[in-house]
């Protein structure tokens, strides 16, 4: 006969894989770099160079969170990414044939690599806190199976 096991059992820590952080470091990375080096020298929209390249400047402002590993961070700069991909994407389909659509092919794929790789950074996490809530919710309800939270 098996044992009465009691629904609340304390959730895991979760472990934060540290390879997808790194990933998501070096994409974010070099999409600043990209981003820096397309508007300035690469492929300008005007020779010389435009103030375009000051798009790059938000991201700049996710390295050392995103470095951390903090979530918080990780997440609003996952949405932020979407913003790159999107302009990458408008100007492989607007701009002139030439090594501007090669640049915002590699924009696209930067910002995916980003923007996957925080996913699944994040997801373990959110996991953890919906259990967590799930049992604050159970606990609420029934009172006499109270356990200390970890």
């Amino acid at each position: 006969m098996k044992p009465i096991t009691s629904p609340l059992v304390a959730p895991t820590e979760p472990t934060l894989n540290v390879a997808l952080q790194r990933t998501a470091m070096f994409s974010l990375f070099a999409l600043f770099i990209l981003c820096v080096l397309w508007e300035t020298w690469l492929a300008p929209l005007r020779a010389g160079g435009t103030l375009l390249f000051l798009k790059a400047l938000p991201l700049a402002f996710a390295f050392r969170g995103v470095s951390k590993g903090s979530l918080y961070t990780i997440q609003w700069a996952s949405m932020l990414v979407l913003l790159y991909l999107m302009e990458g994407v408008v100007r492989v389909m607007s701009d002139p044939p030439g090594p501007s659509i090669a640049m915002a092919w590699i924009e696209i794929a930067l910002s995916s690599i980003f923007f996957f790789a925080a996913l699944f950074y994040v997801k373990p996490a959110k996991r953890f806190a919906k259990q967590l809530k799930k049992q604050a919710e159970t606990q609420a309800q029934d009172p006499s199976q109270e356990k200390p939270l970890p």
